[in-house]
């Protein structure tokens, strides 16, 4: 069980539009119309009553591109396209599979339409855990072996799953079920603001894309604008990141979502050189030659205190980090059933952990600023 908690931690901190040419997408609904600037993962085009959704690279490395139509009620579908699937809109039940869904159904405020959800303990929202307390969203058994049968029974207008490769049996039998499923991607992308634009997906399917071209402008305008403060700083403070699992330091690469937050924060994360975007795989002596001297060690795996850490591996008290007290993570901030806030709402909203990290390297940049995510490990 620690193998698992220990790697899905380091996974998940660590990992974290094109115009289309066709002449039926329409020009006067340029009102409701929504534009991609950051995601690479989907698409939106709008046709004459409905709207077609395309969703790539769910999975790294994935080639599929999956399309969705969503229809208006009430308007006919007469078009040549072919479809993954094709949805009513807009939807009035939703069965969501990964915790960073809810706080954009919240934040679009149709949370009320949540009906199932896969290991309810996961959620941390104060909001949702009272609808689950009321018995108002059914429990369905895990990601990896959902309970088709309780699917079945709830029978919800759509279905919005994730995979991490080709080989998910539960979502190809939820699919044999006739319960429209669509491919959700957020958790491939690498940059912070990319993760936030997935709430106009699901606006597309509730016909509320205004509001969430509103919510997610307010969040980018709070993340960009913290940058700029952040770039006022007169240094820029060494940063180690990651942890060891038995023999191996596993820490973010450079293109990854933690590492573009430590850079956009104007920190100096000493593996940003690396290409990749996922973890990168070291040992202890080369990461203590490099980091010894570091300044601050962001996300030290899931350990909440520093008796933990020393006691886990005594090595870690020679890290400057370490002894100077200069190590943050987010494992303290859990819900009312041990749900990690962090995991859940961090990737909706990356202006407010880049002011956390803002205020871990430059507190006087950000007196103001309490941390909402982060802590420093006593």
């Amino acid at each position: 069980m620690q193998k698992i908690l220990f790697i899905a931690l380091l996974f998940l901190f660590f990992i974290s539009c094109k115009e289309q040419k066709d002449d039926k997408i329409l020009t006067n609904h340029s009102k409701y119309s929504t534009s991609i600037k950051y995601a690479k993962g989907f698409d939106i085009a709008y046709r004459d009553g409905y709207k077609v959704i395309t969703v790539k690279n769910i999975w790294p490395g994935s080639e599929k591109e999956f399309r969705y139509a969503l229809v208006k009620k009430g308007h006919p579908l007469e078009m040549p396209e072919s479809f993954d699937e094709i949805i009513t809109i807009p939807i009035n039940e939703i069965v969501v599979t990964s915790t960073t869904h809810i706080p954009s159904l919240e934040m679009l405020e149709v949370d009320t339409t949540l009906v199932g959800f896969p290991s309810l303990d996961y959620i941390s929202s104060q909001k949702t855990r009272k609808r689950i307390n009321q018995g108002l969203i059914k429990e369905l058994g895990k990601n990896e072996d959902l309970n088709t049968e309780s699917l079945l029974d709830l029978n919800p207008d759509v279905i919005v799953g994730f995979a991490i490769d080709n080989h998910d049996k539960t979502l190809k039998t939820i699919k044999k079920t006739g319960i429209p499923l669509v491919y959700n991607g957020d958790w491939t992308e690498s940059s912070p603001l990319a993760k936030a634009e997935w709430i106009k997906f699901f606006a597309a399917f509730y016909d509320k894309d205004t509001l969430a071209n509103r919510l997610f402008s307010n969040i980018e305008n709070e993340y960009l604008n913290a940058k700029k403060i952040a770039f006022n700083a007169k240094s820029k403070p060494t940063v180690l990141s990651g942890a060891m699992y038995k023999d191996i330091w596993y820490l973010p690469q450079g293109k990854s979502w933690a590492a573009q937050f430590i850079a956009d924060a104007n920190g100096d994360y000493l593996w940003k050189e690396t290409k990749g975007t996922g973890s990168h795989s070291l040992s202890l002596e080369s990461v203590l030659e490099k980091a010894e001297h570091a300044e601050i060690w962001i996300g030290p795996s899931y350990y909440t205190n520093l008796v933990q850490l020393k006691k886990a591996h005594a090595v870690y008290q020679y890290f400057d980090s370490f002894k100077n007290k200069k190590v943050y993570s987010f494992t303290n901030k859990v819900g009312e059933t041990g749900g990690l806030i962090y995991f859940e709402l961090a990737p909706n909203r990356p202006d407010i952990v880049l002011k956390d990290i803002i205020k871990i390297l430059h507190p006087e940049l950000l007196p103001n600023h309490k941390f909402y995510f982060f802590d420093q490990l006593k």
